[in-house]
């Protein structure tokens, strides 16, 4: 398979899994006690689905979801010749190891990053003292993680490069350590594929041991082949919200949709008894001195000490700058970062 399509199918699941990420937050926040816990455990929840996904396309397909989107198998790494057919299977050895890759690493990788938010978020805020041992080891982690993650994906793109070159039979260091490599669906495969499905809703059952466990099986692949079929119609719609939730556009359509913002208020003419503005802004127009306890008018925006402001309003009932009515509960006390 080109690069591309190896590529395609690797981004093919990574850009399901936000989309249905904000579904799930959408009915948690319509209706937090039916789906809350949904939103609590989505990332067990969709471990747990993707599983049963890629356990049945390994079964019956030899390949992962998205590689049988993409007309993909995968086949074990060796000197045989002759391809086995897809509906073979992989042997159980390559099964388990790429069933526990596909589903395992993605979710402690997703694990981690999580891990690794919050823990920068603790490091914010922590009321840990800097000379504890827990502070300095989560420290020395959250210093360390960003080479680790870039040694990692370093390790795939050097792969995917030297697949590009030729140089290697997989373009993903996962499938190297599964033992598989991809190919193409042959025309033998596709009509055995065909087969199969027909053979399988026309299989007759002899014993009741049998019927029940043929009925077990069906309903799990009919479950997963529903599943997988509403994720093959509804993958394009996903990758669609994907975009459109993305950090990026959020950007974009923050700057189209942001309010102008208002125009500041219009002086009015009152007269002698006006006070004009101080030309260094950190300073009160009443006192003209740096502002103490700084306090905004919420009639006009302007900024006093909170002891000029009081007693100037107490006195007037009105702005000091614009003469706009004020009154005592239209001071806002401002609070710096500090």
């Amino acid at each position: 398979p080109s690069i591309f399509e190896a590529v395609a199918q690797d981004s093919l699941m990574a850009a399901v899994k936000p989309a249905l990420q904000h579904l799930v937050k959408v009915l948690a926040e319509s209706n937090p006690g039916r789906y809350g816990f949904l939103w609590q455990w989505f990332d067990e929840v969709y471990a747990l689905l993707d599983l049963l996904l890629q356990q049945h396309y390994l079964a019956s397909c030899s390949a992962s979801f998205s590689e049988n989107f993409y007309s993909l198998k995968r086949i074990p790494m060796g000197g045989v010749r002759q391809q086995p057919l897809a509906t073979a299977g992989l042997p159980k050895r390559q099964h388990w190891k790429s069933l526990l890759l596909l589903v395992l690493v993605p979710y402690l990788k997703g694990k981690l990053e999580k891990l690794v938010a919050s823990l920068r978020e603790e490091d914010e805020y922590s009321i840990h003292p800097p000379s504890s041992s827990w502070k300095r080891f989560y420290r020395a982690f959250l210093a360390a993680y960003p080479f680790v993650n870039m040694t990692w994906e370093g390790w795939f793109l050097i792969q995917q490069l030297s697949y590009i070159l030729g140089k290697a039979q997989h373009h993903s260091p996962l499938l190297q350590l599964a033992g598989v490599r991809l190919v193409r669906l042959s025309a033998e495969d596709i009509q055995a594929l065909e087969k199969k499905w027909v053979g399988a809703t026309s299989a007759q059952t002899q014993s009741m041991k049998s019927r029940v466990q043929a009925g077990v099986r069906r309903a799990l692949s009919g479950f997963a082949f529903s599943l997988s079929t509403g994720l093959s119609l509804s993958v394009f719609f996903l990758q669609f919200l994907d975009w459109w939730y993305s950090s990026e556009n959020q950007e974009t359509i923050k700057s189209l949709t942001a309010l102008p913002t208002p125009p500041p208020p219009l002086h009015l003419d009152r007269g002698p008894g006006s006070v004009p503005l101080p030309q260094l802004k950190t300073l009160c127009p009443l006192c003209r001195q740096i502002r103490l306890n700084a306090t905004a008018l919420s009639t006009s925006g302007f900024v006093f000490c909170y002891r000029c402001a009081y007693s100037y309003v107490k006195a007037h009932q009105c702005c000091p700058v614009t003469g706009y009515p004020t009154e005592l509960q239209h001071l806002v006390k401002l609070y710096s970062p500090e």
